[in-house]
């Protein structure tokens, strides 16, 4: 049996490893990844059963693994290494994902090595993943999982006030916080929020939430000042549109 494990800490990669061992000697090998993309390359070259990834890594979330990876190569079972809340916990158990709270249990890493061996099987992560991350998103948790440099973070979507495009990263403005920059582009927003109705897109830099919409400014061809005294363009394009859009609200 192959294990690996991607957690950007070195104490945690010893202490997972360390229990490992102690509870399957000389029956299991083990490699080690310091994060997501390098976890991939092992991966692909090592070709283990099991991975065990932390979730909050600097760059690239683990939640992020199915957008590097091709589906052939899912031939694996995931554990997830989280310190999440009770919100995200209860989209990896509609998941069927199988996942371990930070500080790591014994008993319980060795229940769930266990349970995927005696399972032997691992079709169907690639869809388990996918509602996993449907999950994360969906109207029925209300936040939206954003990853950062220091891991990833969720916020109520209410509670987003804009998102500003930064090349092919994303700043995102949030209500009595600072912004957060993210390795996502805008559209992934777009997208994600487009059967939300208090998202709207007035400039292709901005996607904003109209509940923060502090002033309209006709002056100077039409621009908008959110509630953080943040302006954002429109373009000529969306200025009627968007004029009797708020005329309705």
């Amino acid at each position: 049996m192959k294990i690996l494990i991607i957690d950007d800490e070195q104490s945690s990669r010893n202490l997972l490893k360390s229990l490992i061992e102690d509870s399957f000697p000389n029956a299991i090998e083990i490699q080690e990844s310091e994060d997501l993309r390098s976890g991939i390359e092992s991966i692909k070259q090592f070709r283990p059963q099991i991975v065990l990834l932390d979730i909050e890594m600097p760059d690239h979330s683990g939640l992020e693994i199915l957008d590097f990876i091709d589906k052939d190569f899912f031939n694996f079972e995931i554990i997830f290494v989280t310190a999440y809340n009770e919100y995200a916990i209860q989209a990896f158990e509609l998941s069927a994902v199988d996942y371990l709270l930070k500080p790591v249990n014994p008993t319980k890493l060795e229940n769930s090595i266990r349970k995927i061996i005696e399972k032997g099987g691992y079709n169907l992560i690639n869809k388990h993943l996918k509602e996993l991350k449907d999950n994360l998103t969906s109207s029925k948790f209300k936040k939206i999982a954003i990853p950062h440099a220091n891991g990833v973070k969720f916020i109520k979507f209410e509670d987003v006030m804009f998102f500003e495009a930064d090349r092919m990263y994303t700043k995102i403005y949030i209500k009595n916080e600072n912004e957060i920059l993210t390795s996502k582009p805008l559209k992934h927003y777009t997208d994600l929020l487009k059967d939300h109705e208090i998202f709207y897109k007035p400039h292709r830099s901005f996607f904003i939430n109209l509940n923060y919409i502090k002033e309209y400014i006709r002056k100077d061809g039409g621009y908008i000042i959110m509630d953080n005294d943040k302006i954002v363009s429109i373009t000529k394009e969306k200025k009627q549109e968007f004029l009797r859009f708020i005329n309705q609200l």
